[in-house]
Formats: structure tokens, sequence, C-alpha cells
């Protein structure tokens, strides 16, 4: 199915009310001129946009495309990898970040093991190349799905790639936290839209619950 024009009218809305969020914060505030400012937000963004933004960065690409796929071939035993974040999100959570916080640390990158050269003195590779690699394949990720909407893959890349890196470098911390809030909106919104839709034109949640009941998805505990 490709894109229609409304789908890319979304499309285009959606980076340029990105682009808009950083170019807001390069002419409001400090205008991004301290290190504070710029990397830190000042270091008084409110609890709610922080925890939408970081809720963005989890349920990446990756995970909207991946984790969909994997539960319709293998089944819902993916469900219990919830279990495992009671333990990996509350710990850090109530242990280490409270430590970080009091320490004024920025990032557990600051705190890794070696040397911050990466030139094999106490330590090889330099982990801070890691989230890097990170957004590469999260840029990426859309790959195999974007061809099916005729949409040209580094089209794309390069697009969204050029919006990221525009409204960081001209708002700062600030347009990224609040860019990531606007897109979880949507993202949650077009998630919404995908369970309704796809519900009623299978005859409902109840019907689909027993259609993966009859295909044998629906896991328990082996």
């Amino acid at each position: 199915m490709e894109f229609t024009v409304i789908d890319y009218s979304i499309f285009a809305l959606l980076l340029v009310l990105s682009s808009a969020i950083g170019l807001f914060y390069a002419l409001s505030g400090d205008r991004q001129r301290t290190v504070q400012e710029f990397l830190l937000a000042n270091r008084n963004m409110g609890f709610l946009p922080v925890a939408l933004s970081l809720l963005a960065t989890f349920q990446s690409a990756v995970a909207i495309l991946g984790v969909p796929a994997e539960i319709y071939r293998f089944g819902t035993e993916y469900w219990f990898l919830g279990c495992s974040y009671l333990l990996g999100l509350l710990i850090p959570a109530h242990i280490f970040i409270p430590i970080f916080y009091r320490l004024r640390i920025t990032s557990t990158y600051e705190v890794r093991g070696g040397h911050p050269r990466g030139d094999g003195a106490g330590g090889g590779d330099d982990t801070r190349a890691e989230p890097s690699t990170a957004s590469g394949d999260e840029l990426m990720a859309p790959g195999p799905v974007l061809p099916l909407t005729g949409f040209d893959l580094w089209s794309a890349v390069l697009t969204m790639g050029l919006v990221c890196t525009l409204y960081t470098t001209l708002g700062g911390l600030k347009a990224v936290i609040w860019t990531d809030v606007f897109q979880t909106l949507v993202m949650f919104a077009g998630q919404l839209a995908v369970i309704v839709v796809g519900a009623r034109r299978v005859g409902g949640m109840a019907r689909v619950w027993r259609l993966a009941e009859q295909e044998g998805k629906i896991s328990g505990i082996e």
C-alpha cells in the first residue's frame, strides 16, 4: 500500500513541527548560549516531558516494528520480558539515578570503566561510540517497510537525519525533549489507530483473541 497525499502531508507536517520546536527554543529563553542551557536544559525540565522523552527513546522504530512481528511469529511469550523490567527499571531508578543526580553526573558514560582515549590502556573500545551506532540502527530500522509504501529509503533516512540534526543543533536539549513529547503522542495515536481499525476489521478484540488462541499464539509458562 503506497503513501497517498494525506500520508505524505502528515509525514511532512511531523518534520515541519519538529523543526519548528527547535527554532522556537533557538529564539527563546537563554537561546542556547550556555552549556547548561544547550546540553542540560538548565536542569529545570518537569518530570512529565522528561518521562515522555525517555519513553520515546525507549520505544524506537526497532521496538515499534520488531515487537509486533516477534509476537505475530512466535506468540505472546515476549510479554515475559516485562517481568524483567520490574527489576531492570526500578532498581536503577531508586538506587543508581539518585547517586548520579547527587554527583551531578549527566551521563552514565562518564562513569564507565577504562580510559577515555580508548587506546588500550585499561580498556579497548570506547563505549561512548555506542549511542551513535544505536541512532544509526533506529534510522535504518524502517528500511524493510518504507519500500512497501513507495517512499524511497535513502530519501527518508536523509530527511529524518537532517531534521533531527537541525532541531537538536538549534534548540538543544529542550527542543529534543519537547520534540520527543510530540513524537510520543503521534506514535501512540498511530498505535491506537492500528489497534482500533485492525480489531474492527477482524470483528472485535474478542475475535482477535480467539484467532490467536486457535493459532497457538497465546503462550503460558512452560
